[in-house]
C-alpha cells in the first residue's frame, strides 16, 4: 500500500475541509485512504523552524509522495530534504521565484503542484479595502516575518499599492498567535483605518481568531479566505479551497500511478471570489457602495 506524507505548517483541526477536498481528488484517480492508500501527517502548528525535521521524518519513512499543503516554507523544507521523492505543493507564492521549479509549464526536478493568486492579488485587497473605507489615510498590513519569501513580496507589493492609492501603510509582524493582541493594540495606537492580512499558513489556521479580534477592535479588515468572513470578518478576496485542493489530490494520484512530477505542469487556480459581511459592515458603521456590493460573489447578511 503506497503512503503519502502530508507536511503542513498549520494545525490539523482547521484543515479538515481542505483535506476532505484533497481526498476527493485522490478518489478521482482511484485512491481511497484506508483502502488502497495510507496517509501520514506532520503538522508544524505554526512553527516553521520545525518543518525541516518533519520533512526529514517523512523521507526516512520512505513515503511515495510528499504533499506540502498551503505553505511555502513546507515546500522549501521538503525540497531540501529530498531530490528523489516526488513533492506536490500548494502555494500562494510564485514557485519559480521561490526556486522550487524551473518553469510552470516544465517544472523539472521532483516538484510540481498547484499555485493560487493569493499573494499576487494582495494589492487588490488593499484597493478593495480602500474602496470600502475611502476616508482611511492609514492602513496596516499583517505579515509573518518567519516566511521570508512571502513576507518580502507582500511588503513590497503592498507598499507600492499604498503609494498609488495615497495612503500610509504600516507593516506589522506576527510570527505566532501570541503576537495578535500586540498587533491589534498597535492598530489602535496607530489609528489605522483598516487592516490587510497577508497570505500565510499561520493566518490561515487562525482566521477565525483574527476575525474576532478585528470585530472586537472595530478594525475593517480583509483576508483571502471565506472562513474569515464567515467568522465575522468584514471582507475576503481570494481563491476557493475547492479550486485548489481537489487538483492537488488528482496530481498526487497521478504520480502514484507512475507519472513524473517533472512532466506535470504546475496548475494555476485563477478563479477569485469576493465575499462581504454586511452585518459586520453595519456594526462598523460602514456603508458598502452599491458598485462594490454588486461585484461581490457572496454577501453575508
Amino acid at each position: 500500500m503506497p503512503v503519502i506524507g502530508v507536511l503542513s505548517a498549520e494545525w490539523p483541526d482547521p484543515f479538515t475541509d481542505r483535506l476532505r477536498v484533497f481526498r476527493d481528488g485522490l478518489r478521482e484517480t482511484g485512491y481511497v485512504e484506508g483502502r488502497n492508500l495510507a496517509i501520514e501527517y506532520r503538522w508544524a502548528e505554526g512553527r516553521n523552524d520545525q518543518l525541516p525535521a518533519l520533512a526529514a521524518e517523512l523521507v526516512r519513512r520512505q513515503v511515495s509522495v510528499i504533499v506540502t499543503a498551503g505553505s511555502t516554507p513546507a515546500a522549501l523544507a521538503a525540497r531540501k530534504a529530498t531530490t528523489t521523492i516526488p513533492i506536490v505543493f500548494y502555494l500562494g507564492a510564485d514557485p519559480v521565484q521561490a526556486g522550487l521549479v524551473t518553469s510552470l509549464s516544465r517544472p523539472g526536478g521532483n516538484l510540481t503542484g498547484v499555485v493560487t493568486l493569493n499573494v499576487e492579488v494582495a494589492p487588490k485587497r488593499l484597493e478593495l479595502l480602500h474602496e470600502l473605507v475611502p476616508t482611511a489615510t492609514k492602513i496596516a498590513a499583517l505579515i509573518n516575518p518567519t516566511t521570508p519569501v512571502l513576507a518580502e513580496t507582500l511588503t513590497r507589493d503592498l507598499e507600492a499599492a499604498a503609494r498609488t492609492l495615497g495612503v500610509k501603510l504600516h507593516v506589522l509582524h506576527a510570527s505566532s498567535d501570541r503576537d495578535f493582541d500586540t498587533v491589534f493594540a498597535s492598530l489602535v495606537q496607530l489609528r489605522a483605518g483598516g487592516l490587510v492580512i497577508g497570505t500565510d499558513a499561520l493566518f490561515n489556521s487562525r482566521s477565525e481568531q483574527l476575525a474576532m479580534l478585528a470585530v472586537r477592535h472595530a478594525v475593517p479588515a480583509i483576508y483571502q479566505f471565506r472562513e474569515f468572513v464567515s467568522a465575522g470578518g468584514l471582507m475576503s478576496y481570494g481563491t476557493t479551497v475547492m479550486d485548489t485542493y481537489r487538483p492537488l489530490g488528482v496530481y498526487t494520484g497521478r504520480i502514484l500511478k507512475g507519472e513524473k512530477a517533472a512532466e506535470l505542469a504546475v496548475q494555476q487556480a485563477t478563479r477569485l471570489e469576493l465575499i462581504i459581511n454586511m452585518k459586520t459592515a453595519k456594526a462598523l458603521g460602514i456603508s458598502v457602495p452599491l458598485p462594490l456590493a454588486g461585484r461581490a460573489d457572496e454577501v453575508i447578511e
